[in-house]
């Protein structure tokens, strides 16, 4: 690499030494402007040397293990996304829950489960409340949050 790299700064530098004679040689006119241009053709063909040797048939693009990499990393920020808003759903779930148990008067704490429904949208499925049974409150959950009585848990406080 570093040969190669050698060999293009000596190249660049002999045109370039090669025209600057050139040009102090070749007299003002006509003659000097176009040996002037082709001078400009020979070095830039000599700044470009690594590109117009370079193999592009050696090149190879593995664009199917990009693309399966890309698909990998878009199901996992698919998956990230669900679970934050699971995460979400269930904190604002609780919330609303905690509010009716506080204006009941009631003192709980909650912990609600999320299942994915049929449209992929986490909505709330269970939830494990630890604090003195209330009907009113099982009935606002059941009726307003959507999570059947079977599926709510009561631990009810004997202190």
């Amino acid at each position: 690499m570093i040969a190669a790299v050698r060999e293009w700064l000596t190249s660049v530098v002999a045109v370039t030494l090669l025209l600057t004679v050139a040009q102090t040689l070749i007299p003002e006119g006509n003659i000097r402007k176009i040996a002037a241009f082709t001078g400009g053709l020979a070095l830039l063909a000599a700044l470009l040397q690594p590109v117009l040797r370079t193999d592009l048939s050696r090149l190879e693009l593995d664009l199917d293990t990009y693309s399966k990499a890309v698909e990998e990393r878009q199901a996992e920020l698919e998956q990230a996304r669900e679970e934050e808003l699971a995460s979400v759903i269930a904190s604002r779930t609780e919330a609303y829950i905690l509010d009716k148990a506080a204006q009941l008067g009631l003192s709980v704490t909650v912990r609600v489960e999320t299942e994915t429904g049929a449209e992929g949208v986490p909505l709330p499925s269970a939830a494990e409340v630890e604090g003195p049974r209330s009907e009113e409150l099982a009935a606002y959950m059941e009726r307003e949050l959507g999570i059947p009585r079977e599926r709510q848990v009561w631990h009810e406080n004997e202190s």
